[in-house]
């Protein structure tokens, strides 16, 4: 295994609160490096790194994430998992056992009568532990929890032979353990063959990213998000989790599943790895200890992000690995608001600036940080981003974190969010106002659907370019009418009757008789599809130089739709029996004009119409 590369996420904002975090926590002072064993007492107190690891590969980093320092007690949770696999939940039961003690890490713990270990993450349970991984000799069983623990973290790890040998010979109280659990029969054969094992796997270096990835590996069912080889069976990560939860932070275990809620194991090497199941490992290095044995800076992150961002077990929702539906740009799919050919050629080419994202299911911190990841890869291309949440039924305080630093991260560089279908979103409204700048908060929440988002960043793209008439449309600018001679457009003018309508007033309702096309001078309409008694569906929206009802010039006798006037408009209204009943040759020479141009029309739109449903489809 070759050493792991990281592609980092700067612009990701869980790589900007791991780095807010760092800054904040780097001047604490507290706590004393570990010094009961020589050579720990020789690392560095401000040497401080966070990683953070999700179950995608998704890899987050701040500080000394590289520095190596040695697993120490670390190690045990994953021996313990090793040993499962060569042994089996039931012979290691009957050496030792699950409950939490109570006591310090080193402490004596053994059941009275049988002589067993009370759990694994104590010191006598982990030197049974180590006595039960297979291998034929102490090298052998060395070689195997140094291959294990490479699965863990994608790389080749080694063993400090420097902290080896000081442990080794410090290591008195641990000798007498283990020769108690060897009268015990806890331990078979030389007991200090297994404790030079022991004293080995705490001794083996790793870096505060590699405890993330190994953390990662328990979150994601004993799979390496990033290499994506097993690490441990499926079957007992479960088991490796729960004692980590009850027994991994030994006398302060029941404050920490209290106060973080995160299954985790520490060592005095200043490490620490917790453990999200379904969503993220997380790792933090920082050498000084409190009075358990435990990083002072490591508890205090923890606490910090299991706050933050809601992440106690008991209070997250299952992952939901698809949580993006579709995306795509908004060259590819358009608003239903009905464009001119020069708009749409504009928006064929700078459309691309709108990104949307269509989502569904839970957002946890998981799930949206997938969302965040893949935003941020492109994000120097999205001018306009729009996260749909119609299909979103549930964002928990975590997701709203995210989504309001995505919103404050896009503001800062002069881009826009837009969160649609956020009516029944109360928390994430609350959580939007609270912490954004007024305009960016009612920008975020200002657009009831997708489709009314898109038009409005529509409208910011084409803003600049001034393609639609300012102030009127001339019959003969008309899409229908464009390219008509001088002659047939004299004829078809001829024909129109201006008509005006006040903002609000309907024009046409579904199943009036179909007499007439409109052909629209000024203003703006809204057509739209009756689907319930006071509710309806927007078709589309018109503007000036666009025509609506033409399908009465093909023998439609009825409207299918209402279309009712979003602001003042004019138009001309063409009589369709003075086209449709004539034996003059003229004007059906006109009529025939329109129908062609009105084919033409279709044909783009059908052609646009399937390009957004291979864009949906992907």
């Amino acid at each position: 295994m070759t050493a792991p590369v990281d592609h980092t996420l700067t612009h990701s904002p869980v790589q900007e609160y791991l780095d807010s975090l760092y800054e904040r926590f780097l001047p604490l002072r507290e706590g004393n490096v570990a010094d009961y064993i020589p050579e720990l007492a020789l690392a560095d107190p401000d040497a401080f790194g966070i990683a953070l690891v999700t179950v995608d590969g998704h890899v987050y980093q701040a500080g000394d994430t590289r520095q190596p320092f040695t697993i120490q007690s670390i190690s045990k949770a994953l021996v313990y998992g090793l040993a499962l696999e060569d042994n089996g939940v039931e012979a290691i039961a009957a050496k030792i056992g699950v409950e939490p003690s109570g006591d310090a890490f080193n402490s004596i713990s053994l059941e009275d009568g049988s002589g067993r270990p009370l759990n694994p993450m104590i010191n006598a349970g982990a030197i049974a532990t180590t006595g039960l991984v297979h291998g034929t000799d102490g090298l052998d069983k060395v070689k195997r929890i140094l291959d294990c623990f490479g699965r863990y973290v994608g790389h080749e790890l080694d063993v400090n032979e420097s902290v080896y040998a000081s442990e080794r010979d410090t290591g008195h109280r641990n000798r007498a353990i283990a020769h108690m659990l060897r009268n015990f029969d806890i331990l078979s054969g030389d007991p200090q063959s297994a404790l030079d094992v022991y004293f080995k796997q705490c001794a083996i270096n790793v870096s505060c990213r590699d405890l993330a990835v190994a953390a990662a590996t328990l979150a994601n069912r004993g799979v390496n998000p990033i290499t994506g080889v097993v690490a441990l069976k499926r079957d007992f990560v479960g088991k490796v989790l729960s004692v980590m939860s009850t027994c991994g932070m030994y006398d302060y275990a029941g404050s920490w599943i209290y106060e973080v809620g995160l299954p985790a194991k520490s060592g005095v090497g200043g490490g620490i790895m917790a453990v999200l199941p379904g969503q993220l490992g997380l790792g933090v290095f920082s050498p000084p200890l409190d009075a358990r044995g435990n990083s002072v800076r490591g508890i205090r992150v923890c606490k910090e992000i299991s706050r933050d961002f809601d992440l106690h077990i008991f209070n997250t929702m299952r992952s939901a690995p698809a949580v993006i539906r579709a995306q795509y740009d908004g060259a590819q799919v358009r608003s239903k608001r009905i464009r001119s050919r020069d708009e749409n050629e504009i928006l064929n080419t700078k459309g691309t600036c709108i990104r949307i994202y269509e989502l569904r299911g839970e957002l946890s911190f998981g799930t949206t940080e997938i969302v965040a990841h893949d935003i941020t890869q492109t994000m120097s291309d999205i001018a306009y981003l729009i996260l749909d949440l119609r299909r979103v039924f549930s964002i928990d305080a975590a997701a709203g974190i995210l989504l309001v630093r995505l919103c404050e991260k896009f503001a800062a560089g002069g881009k826009r969010v837009l969160l649609t279908h956020t009516d029944n979103k109360f928390e994430l409204q609350r959580s939007l106002r609270r912490s954004l700048p007024r305009e960016v908060a009612e920008l975020a929440t200002r657009f009831a659907d997708r489709d009314l988002g898109l038009e409005w960043c529509e409208d910011q793209i084409l803003a600049p370019h001034s393609t639609t008439p300012a102030t009127a449309a001339k019959l003969s600018q008309n899409d229908i009418v464009i390219g008509f001679p001088p002659a047939d457009l004299a004829r078809l003018e001829s024909l129109v009757g201006k008509r005006h309508y006040k903002a609000g007033e309907k024009i046409v309702s579904a199943g009036d008789p179909a007499n007439d096309v409109f052909f629209i001078i000024r203003g703006v309409v809204s057509i739209s599809l009756p689907v319930h008694r006071k509710d309806s569906t927007r078709l589309a929206t018109m503007s000036a130089g666009m025509a609506f009802g033409e399908s009465a010039l093909i023998g439609d006798p009825r409207r299918t739709a209402d279309v009712s006037a979003k602001t003042d408009v004019e138009c001309y209204a063409l009589p369709v029996d003075a086209l449709n009943h004539t034996a003059d040759p003229d004007l059906t020479r006109v009529r025939i004009r329109l129908i062609e141009n009105l084919a033409r029309g279709l044909t783009d739109k059908l052609r646009s119409a399937n390009q957004e449903i291979r864009s949906l489809s992907q």
